[in-house]
């Protein structure tokens, strides 16, 4: 519990009539800082190689910016060929970087192990593959505000498997979308900007395969939120992504034996191909 002084003072005209000071209890909700890890590994798979980025901060308390976290190690290992691991190496406070095989990076399933404060953090990921973007086009619709600017786009699914999507509009504004109603054809959705968007303006839009599980995930963020989730912001309400506390788990086939089921990370780590577009906002 934080008591929250709030001074309110009444003016009229020039002369100050009166002020008071209340004491305002509010209630924050408060614990350990946890570390937030957004390791959403984003792939070209035109490109011969694929530099991956993780950002790592800690949580901090209710009205504070997220301070950059220095990590012990991260390493990148491969659950199903045997390889060297792979070692990411900080190039700024809370980033950290390596390069990889596209080829490779597709192939196998991946454990990202992140070593912070005597703690060891892992998350498994394996490649999602997507549709590209067929089209976008510009609307004059709107929802709630005149204001609104309406882009139009269009994809194919992919009729040989069941996908899940996510959609990166810019300015940290995400949408999910499953193809349980439209496997295998074309399928073309409104996107309604409220940022104030004129002439000339881009926007850069991306459709992003994902598997079901990071689809729940980002459907119950984007749910918390009025204008979407950055993947590095703090959630609203703590919503567990796919990092365990690995650090006490003697057969890393079972995750039931961990002494702090409780201290996990937040934040997601996920392979998933990625196709963009930069379009132009029109008249």
């Amino acid at each position: 519990m934080k008591k929250l002084l709030l001074s309110i003072f009444i003016f009229t005209g020039l002369l100050v009539f009166s002020s008071c000071e209340d004491v305002v209890d509010v209630d924050i909700t408060t614990e350990e800082p946890r570390l937030i890890i957004d390791a959403l590994v984003r792939v070209d798979t035109s490109e011969a190689n694929t530099q991956m980025f993780v950002r790592v901060a800690e949580t901090n308390s209710f009205f504070e910016a997220l301070p950059p976290t220095e990590l012990s190690q991260m390493t990148l290992l491969n659950m199903d060929n045997p390889m060297p691991a792979i070692f990411f190496g900080e190039v700024e406070p809370g980033l950290y970087a390596t390069t990889i095989s596209t080829e490779t990076l597709m192939q196998d399933t991946w454990v990202l192990q992140i070593n912070f404060d005597r703690i060891i953090f892992v998350a498994f990921a394996t490649f999602q593959p997507t549709s590209p973007i067929e089209s976008i086009t510009q609307g004059d619709g709107s929802v709630f505000d005149e204001d609104d600017t309406e882009v139009i786009v269009s994809f194919t699914d992919n009729g040989d498997r069941a996908d899940f999507y996510l959609f990166d509009f810019d300015f940290g504004n995400y949408l999910v979308t499953e193809d349980e109603f439209y496997q295998g054809q074309n399928f073309e959705f409104s996107y309604f900007y409220e940022e104030e968007l004129n002439p000339g303006d881009e926007v850069e839009i991306s459709i992003m395969g994902v598997d079901q599980e990071l689809y729940n995930y980002m459907d119950k963020l984007i749910e918390q939120s009025d204008r979407g989730f950055g993947l590095f912001e703090t959630p609203a309400a703590t919503v567990r992504g796919n990092f365990v506390n690995a650090t006490d788990i003697d057969n890393i086939e079972i995750f039931n034996n961990v002494n702090s089921p409780d201290n996990f990370a937040l934040g997601y780590f996920a392979i998933v191909q990625e196709h963009k577009q930069t379009f132009t906002i029109q008249e």
